[in-house]
């Protein structure tokens, strides 16, 4: 075993250490949440990770956006994904894709991953990425936040998760109004890994049916069950 992931071990089993190489997880969005999503994903040894983002970084991103820093400003986040991995893990292969999830793309995009991760910052297109991910029969680790305020849940294909969140709310912008600094969407990210982890190694309980709430400013974790 390559000595990179010895530290992976007893948390999991060599054998499950191997079977992480041959993983294809699709992270859309390559921003706050992720950045980080992608960062960690690679230092586990995820085998493929295809990273979706349509668009470049500027220099409101550099508050808290791993990828970011003062040279990246007007390059494709997704490009830099890319790019952060190969200097980390080699041995993992990245598909850069620097176009926006849409309806007649998004069914294309997701196709052939063993799990998507939801790293978006638009209602909508959340939607679309469930629906595709239902159609494809893939698994969907949802994370959103706001300020200090973070949420995460796991879909399953056929879920309506997302629909029964949002409900008819279906405005855009508390990540304006609430602002985010540097450090929720590091904390929501890893949640986010760690469940979509647990669904590939089908390890431990994931939060289907649920949502965790995250006040940081609180320091409160409630777990909601839906419907």
């Amino acid at each position: 075993m390559d000595r990179r992931y010895e530290r992976n071990m007893n948390m999991l089993s060599i054998d499950e250490n191997q079977r992480l190489k041959s993983f294809n997880v699709c992270v859309v969005g390559c921003g706050g949440l992720g950045g980080y999503v992608i960062e960690m994903l690679s230092r586990l040894g995820i085998g493929r990770i295809t990273a979706v983002d349509g668009d470049v970084f500027d220099e409101t991103n550099l508050n808290r956006q791993l990828l970011s820093d003062e040279s990246s400003i007007g390059i494709s986040k997704a490009t830099k994904a890319k790019e952060r991995v190969e200097k980390i893990n080699s041995n993992v292969i990245v598909n850069p894709i620097s176009s926006m999830l849409r309806g007649e793309n998004a069914r294309s995009i997701i196709s052939g991953h063993d799990i998507a991760i939801d790293a978006l910052d638009s209602i909508e297109a959340r939607l679309e990425l469930q629906r595709a991910c239902s159609d494809e029969n893939i698994p969907l680790v949802h994370g959103a936040i706001a300020g200090w305020y973070g949420q995460v849940s796991t879909i399953m294909p056929g879920d309506s998760t997302l629909d029964f969140i949002y409900g008819q709310n279906r405005r855009n912008g508390l990540e304006k109004t609430l602002g985010n600094p540097s450090f929720t969407p590091a904390n929501v990210a890893s949640y986010q890994v760690c469940e979509a982890l647990k669904v590939l190694l089908s390890r431990g309980e994931v939060l289907r049916g649920k949502i965790l709430f995250i006040d940081m400013l609180t320091n409160e974790h409630d777990i909601v069950e839906l419907g």
